[in-house]
Order: structure tokens, then C-alpha cells, then sequence
């Protein structure tokens, strides 16, 4: 047998369980953990518990399956798990990690190379329902904390494309102050920026549409706590749940049609001009979703948005700050206080905390599978002709402009030469004829087509979207997973930069597996962190994981954590 391991690869040695699995013998390797000592990694198991609390592998065998083989469903499920945890940010990154170390914390030889990995998570992805694993995650999750749930959090965040096989539109990277190709994807989240689940749109559709079409389907269906038909008409103003968002949502039309499925809507507002007098406003302590308090200078008004029948009742809540700037916030969730309305309002920057973490520890941007797929050709998109002649439109608008000035500032000295004001009035009459070819043409063009009517080369098309969703979701499950562990660690340790540091520095750490078949027990011992204030918080952290009694989720024994 040690030929036909070292045949198999770096670190096979359970050459007899892949002949017999390969030969349709046994459904799929075994988890069986081995006494190993400084395994690398190790410190990975430590965040098994927290993994398997927040969902990893409830999605097993209703929505993801995998076909018989050596890595099961499980096996690939703790493996992407763990590469998320570890900062292990793409596939190919397991070529720079020991692959027999990895395999001892998953309890197996070795984790899959590559390209097995790569066509494991296809085939979870195709054969399985991630979207239907990713909703009932979510429904999971705002069921457990039902009043985090009732303030919901969106905003876009574009996955820039930098390669040459799909044809992406272009769009706005508020961060690269560019137009980029890319995807577009939408984040729900709660006010601690804990992800529930993610919209991805390769169209740029743009928020609105986005969130009628797509995410309030989804939210009507799962958010907890909603009132009944029966109490939302008997008062007018009761609201279903709220969302957050942006000065990109703030249009009465949204707003309206929000209100009109009873879903409250925060947000900035545009366009204030008005001040108010800085003797309305009141000194008020604001409860923080986060935690604490602090406080803020606030004034409330009940006021419309838009004239006539079709006005929208709106409260606005004003901010001063002590420059004198006032920030102004408008909800249709007119029972929330002024102070209920800011502390939720203000805590929309932890969703941009939550992209930066994302980006830079978890690769939220990063590719899973290349390559490209054809969208449904009933899609519209924006006329590429149409596009055209709205820029030639927009450059001779200009171009008249500078033209006009041109011929102003000829008249203001005192008439100039008589020629060359000539000209520039012939210039200037030529342009406007030109604009006026240029707007008829545009007016008599579709601004949307259908993208079977455009040519094969012109059409869009979208990178894979169910391997970039499988990933998504356990990436959420990992962050979800970190965050539940931040949060016991910060009983220990004052700042949550320093919990979030040290936590990542444990599942880094090297420990020593010991299983005990007889007592049917894992022992994790985690090696010491750098410092002795550090050793005490991860001990006291490892003892209540330890109290939990947690069992593996295959081999059912129960997991112990200690400091060595």
C-alpha cells in the first residue's frame, strides 16, 4: 500500500479506502482523527462549533448532495469552511498549505488538490439548490434574533471583472471612482453588519429595481415577527419591518412603493437647501444597535414628500453637528422615535466596515470558476446605439456651449473682429443643426432592447453565478461564525479590533489532536498565543467552548478545548 499511496500524491495514505471508493466499493472516506502533534492549523477545529451553530451543514442532503467518492458533501463543506476561517482565500491558495496537515484537521489524509476541489464545488453548486440553501440560512438566522431582523440593511457593492472571457456591463466603483466592468452585488445585513443573504445582479438594474424585484419577495417571506392583514389595516402607520439605505433609494417613488407593501424605508435626504433653527434641536442620548450610547443633537417633523394626491407622508429627523451641518433623515416608519431613527440611520457604516473585512480577510470579490454564461435573451439592456448618440449628443451640447461663450465674450470687446464673430456664429449655427440631428436620431432609437436583438458579439453575458453564491454562503457562515466568537472572546479583551485579531491568530495557531475512541472524545490542544493576556482570554474562551459539549457532526464525539 505505500506504492499506491505515494502514486496517489502528497500525503494519501489511505490508499485502500480511495481503491475501494474509486471501484464503487465504499460510498466515501471515513472521518477517523489520528493522534497528531503540532498539526498546523490546528487551531481550525476551534471554530467547528461555531461553524456548525450558524448553518454550514444544514443544507446537507435537502440542498447540497454530491455523487459517491472518496470527499463527501461534509468533507467539501468543512474544507471551504476552514479555508475561509484560515484565510485561505481561493482554491489554488491550498497549493501554499500542507495538504496532509489540512486533511488531519478535516480528519481525513489530505484535503482534495485543486482541481478536485474546483469540481467538487461545481458539482454541489449544479446539482444542488444554493439559492434555496442561502434563503433558509437566512430565515435561520433572522429567526434567532427576530428584532435585528425587523431593520434591515442594503446597499450595492461591485465585484470588479478584470478578465477577458465574459462581457460584463460597466458600472460605477464608488471606491475606484471609475466605471468598471463588473457585477453588481446587493447585501442584506443587520445593524452589527452580519450578512443574511446576497443579491447578484450582472445588469446594472440599479437598487430600486433591484429591491423590488428581487429582495422584498424574499424578505416578505421570512422576516419573522410581521403584523398581521388584520393589524396593519387597523392602523395605518404600522409597518411591516424597515430597510436601510443609501441617498440612491431616497426617491419618493421607491419610498411609495415600498409603503405600499407596508415596509418602512430609512434614508438620507437629497437635495436639502432648508435650514432649520438651531433652537428646535435637543440634546438626546442615542441608544447604539452595537451597543452603548451617545449623544446627539436632534429635531423631528412630520412632513410630505411631493405635492397633490400622490404626496407620501414621511417623518424627518435632523442632526446637528457641531460645525452646524445638518444631516437630514426621512422614514415612512412614522412610529419610530427621533432617537430610534438616528441610532439605526448612523449605523449604516458598519455595512461599509463589513465590505472592507470582507474584501481583504475573505475575498468576496475574488473569482470561484471561469469562464462565462449567457443571460436569458428577454433581458433589456441598454440600446448600444442609443448609448451612442447620447454621448455624440452630450459632446455637441458642449461644443454649442463653449461656442456660445466664444461669441459672448466677442461681443463684450467691443464687437471684435467682424470676421471672426462670423465665423463662430456659423460654427454655432452648424452645431445646433448637427444637435438636432443628433436628439431626433436618439428620440427615434429604443434606449432599451432585448439582448436577442442585439449582435452576438455585443451581448452581455455573466460570470457563473451558483459557484460564487455556494461560496458566498459559506463565506457568510464563516463570518457569522468569527463574529459569534469575537463576541464571547470580548468578555475578555476591551477593544473588538484586538478579539477579531486574536481570533484569527487562533485559527492559525498549531494544536495537538487526541482522540480517545473509549471515552469517545477529541481533544483539541491549542498552542500558546504570543502573550500571556492573550493566553488567558483564548484559555477562558476555549473552556466555554469546551462547556457547550459540542459533538463532531461525523463522528459524534465530544469536543474539548484546552491551552498547552
Amino acid at each position: 500500500m505505500p506504492e499506491a499511496a505515494a502514486g496517489m500524491g502528497t500525503a494519501c495514505t489511505r490508499a485502500d479506502e480511495r481503491i475501494q471508493t474509486a471501484l464503487g466499493l465504499a460510498t466515501g472516506a471515513t472521518t477517523r482523527f489520528e493522534a497528531s502533534h503540532d498539526v498546523a492549523m490546528g487551531g481550525l477545529l476551534a471554530g467547528l462549533p461555531a461553524l456548525c451553530a450558524n448553518g454550514l451543514l444544514t443544507g446537507l442532503d435537502r440542498h447540497l448532495k454530491l455523487p459517491r467518492g472518496f470527499y463527501s458533501a461534509l468533507h467539501i463543506l468543512l474544507v471551504l469552511g476552514f479555508m475561509a476561517l484560515g484565510r485561505i482565500k481561493r482554491p489554488e491558495h491550498l497549493r501554499q498549505t500542507s495538504p496532509g496537515e489540512l486533511g488531519k484537521v478535516i480528519g481525513l489524509d489530505r484535503v482534495p488538490e485543486v482541481r478536485t476541489l474546483r469540481e467538487k464545488v461545481h458539482l454541489l453548486a449544479k446539482t444542488g439548490d444554493p439559492a434555496a440553501w442561502m434563503r433558509d440560512l437566512a430565515k435561520l438566522w433572522m429567526e434567532s434574533e427576530p428584532e435585528e431582523a425587523g431593520y434591515l440593511y442594503v446597499d450595492g457593492h461591485v465585484r470588479v471583472y478584470h478578465g477577458e472571457q465574459a462581457r460584463l456591463s460597466k458600472r460605477y466603483v464608488s471606491r475606484e471612482r471609475l466605471c468598471l466592468r463588473g457585477t453588481t452585488d446587493y447585501w442584506v445585513n443587520d445593524a452589527l453588519g452580519r450578512p443574511f443573504f446576497v443579491v447578484s445582479q450582472p445588469l446594472n438594474d440599479g437598487l430600486a429595481e433591484t429591491l423590488l424585484k428581487d429582495i422584498v419577495p424574499q424578505l416578505l417571506e421570512i422576516v419573522p415577527g410581521q403584523p398581521t392583514p388584520a393589524e396593519l389595516d387597523a392602523d395605518p402607520t404600522l409597518h411591516r419591518f424597515v430597510m436601510v439605505f443609501d441617498r440612491e433609494g431616497a426617491t419618493q417613488s421607491l419610498l411609495g412603493r415600498l409603503w405600499k407593501q407596508r415596509i418602512g424605508a430609512l434614508t438620507y435626504r437629497k437635495n436639502v437647501k432648508d435650514l432649520w433653527s438651531e433652537e428646535v434641536f435637543q440634546e438626546q442620548e442615542v441608544h447604539l444597535p452595537a451597543g452603548g450610547s451617545t449623544g446627539m443633537k436632534l429635531a423631528m417633523r412630520e412632513t410630505r414628500l411631493g405635492t397633490g394626491d400622490g404626496s407620501l407622508a414621511v417623518s424627518e429627523v435632523r442632526r446637528l453637528t457641531q460645525t452646524g451641518h445638518q444631516t437630514a433623515v426621512i422614514t415612512t416608519a412614522r412610529q419610530l422615535g427621533n432617537t430610534t431613527i438616528a441610532g439605526r440611520m448612523f449605523a449604516r457604516w458598519c455595512q461599509e466596515n463589513y465590505f472592507a473585512y470582507m474584501m481583504e480577510h475573505y475575498d468576496i470579490d475574488g473569482l470561484i470558476e471561469y469562464g462565462d454564461e449567457s443571460l436569458p435573451g428577454t433581458h433589456q439592456v441598454v440600446n448600444p446605439r442609443w448609448r451612442e448618440l447620447d454621448k455624440a449628443v452630450r459632446q455637441t451640447r458642449q461644443s454649442e456651449r463653449k461656442l456660445q461663450a466664444a461669441i459672448a465674450r466677442t461681443a463684450l470687446n467691443d464687437g471684435g473682429e467682424i470676421q471672426k464673430n462670423a465665423e463662430s456664429v456659423e460654427a454655432l449655427q452648424a452645431v445646433q443643426e448637427e444637435l438636432k440631428r443628433l436628439c431626433a436620431a436618439r428620440k427615434a432609437s429604443p434606449r432599451k432592447v432585448t439582448i436577442d436583438s442585439l449582435p452576438e458579439a455585443e451581448r452581455p453575458t455573466q460570470l457563473p453565478p451558483l459557484n460564487k453564491m455556494l461560496c458566498d454562503t459559506v463565506k457568510m457562515v464563516a463570518y457569522r461564525a468569527e463574529t459569534a466568537m469575537v463576541a464571547l472572546l470580548r468578555r475578555h479583551l476591551k477593544k473588538e479590533d484586538d478579539a477579531r485579531a486574536l481570533i484569527r491568530e487562533l485559527f492559525v495557531s498549531s494544536a495537538d489532536i487526541e482522540p480517545n475512541a473509549l471515552a469517545n472524545t477529541l481533544t483539541i490542544k491549542i498552542h500558546r498565543m504570543a502573550s500571556p493576556a492573550h493566553d488567558r482570554a483564548i484559555a477562558a474562551l476555549l473552556e466555554e467552548l469546551t462547556l457547550q459539549d459540542f459533538p463532531h457532526p461525523e463522528t459524534g464525539a465530544r469536543m474539548t478545548f484546552t491551552l498547552v
